[in-house]
């Protein structure tokens, strides 16, 4: 795959020290069509969607549900109205926490379960439930090998749980949940289930009828959209039943000073004007990676991964978690002797663009008894020749280090 002219930030800085960007699990670079349906957007098109009498407006109303159809493709939702359009992923999770306990859905003493290598976003919502709600967040905890427990995740699971939030790829292991054995078994017991997907949309395919979840989330700005976008998508059903979380414009079927009624879907959650160009470039994104295919897309990234994993694994002192095997698209590593911050210090130094730190991941890290790791993150306009750039870097700077 040689999709690396799709996407200007290369050829752009051509004659330059170009970074070999392995970053990609915090953001990703923009394709072209994604740039040009901002700018055209912004030229000719720009006008206030829904409701609007002259054509301008009706030809952005157009563009913005046609993006809302092109993610409801994306996901192969059952309908466009369980396409909620978001800032991204931590606003859709956000959404969800807000609305359940609106709709006095958790009671003293219910339980919501979590894995142990979540993001914040998928802990903290979740955790602020529970102190307005009186439920219990629990934590699945991960084997030796750093996989999902999924032993101890059934010992967990009761009549009280009432919902089960897991990511579909953890952020800092780059390794991927059992989500379909995780969604059966919460069922099973009447629990519901939302999927962060901020690490896997940009790299498998998310059917969520397949799949069988009640909630999937996912950020734009990870698969090569703009920040600021975002989407949730929920059964239909549940989202009827739960009530709106912002008020104002938009969210609205009629407003008197003594009653307010709302909505219908998708409206009544997308209080105010949206992020209109933001959602037209989103919908461009997805496009372009469905015209790539995920297939190819996948054979390419997973060859890069395998790559990484190796050279890795061939340095001395260097701990890949998780393994060697298994990794989505990115990895971390950690060298009890080396700092985290000091080695990426270095390797930017070196033009070598990685994330250190915790990766909004600290009690994953506190159960390992770390402060952070080293995370190199792959996306499709990697190359070969990126891969074996950051080896030779991450081993001269271990030298300097050491």
């Amino acid at each position: 795959m040689n999709a690396r002219p799709d996407f200007p930030f290369f050829s752009a800085r051509q004659g330059t020290s170009l970074p070999v960007y392995l970053d990609n699990a915090a953001t990703t670079q923009k394709p072209d069509c994604v740039l040009r349906a901002i700018e055209q957007f912004y030229k000719t098109t720009n006008a206030n969607v829904h409701r609007g009498a002259h054509a301008l407006s009706r030809a952005a109303t157009d563009a913005h549900e046609e993006a809302r159809a092109t993610a409801a493709t994306f996901l192969n939702a059952a309908s466009t109205e369980e396409i909620i359009f978001t800032s991204g992923c931590t606003e859709a999770i956000n959404l969800v926490a807000q609305t359940l306990t609106f709709a006095h859905s958790f009671q003293p003493g219910d339980e919501i379960i979590v894995s142990t290598d979540s993001h914040h976003s998928n802990i903290v919502p979740w955790q602020m439930l529970c102190e307005r709600s009186g439920a219990v967040l629990r934590a699945v905890p991960l084997t030796a090998e750093l996989q999902f427990d999924l032993a101890e995740y059934e010992k967990m699971l009761t009549e009280r749980t009432r919902l089960v939030a897991v990511p579909v790829i953890s952020n800092a292991l780059g390794l991927r949940l059992p989500v379909e054995p995780i969604i059966s078994r919460a069922h099973a017991v009447g629990a519901r289930v939302l999927l962060d997907a901020a690490q896997a949309a940009a790299h498998e395919p998310l059917d969520v009828q397949a799949l069988g979840c009640d909630f999937l989330a996912f950020s734009g700005h990870k698969i090569y959209a703009p920040t600021g976008t975002g989407v949730l998508w929920g059964r239909r059903e549940l989202l009827d039943a739960l009530p709106p979380w912002k008020g104002g414009g938009e969210m609205i079927s009629s407003v008197t000073f003594a009653r307010t009624t709302y909505n219908k879907l998708p409206f009544k959650y997308e209080a105010g004007t949206p992020n209109i160009c933001g959602n037209i470039a989103l919908a461009e994104a997805l496009r372009y990676v469905l015209s790539l295919g995920f297939p190819a897309i996948r054979s390419h990234e997973q060859a890069l991964t395998s790559r990484l994993c190796s050279g890795l694994a061939r340095l001395p002192g260097v701990e890949l978690l998780g393994g060697s095997d298994g990794h989505s698209s990115l990895v971390s590593i950690h060298l009890p002797d080396v700092h985290h911050y000091d080695l990426g210090t270095l390797l930017d130094q070196m033009s070598i663009a990685v994330r250190t730190g915790h990766h909004c991941c600290q009690p994953l890290m506190l159960s390992l008894g770390i402060t952070g790791t080293t995370r190199y993150s792959v996306a499709l306009y990697n190359s070969e020749e990126d891969i074996d750039r950051a080896l030779t870097a991450t081993e001269r700077a271990l030298a300097m280090l050491r």
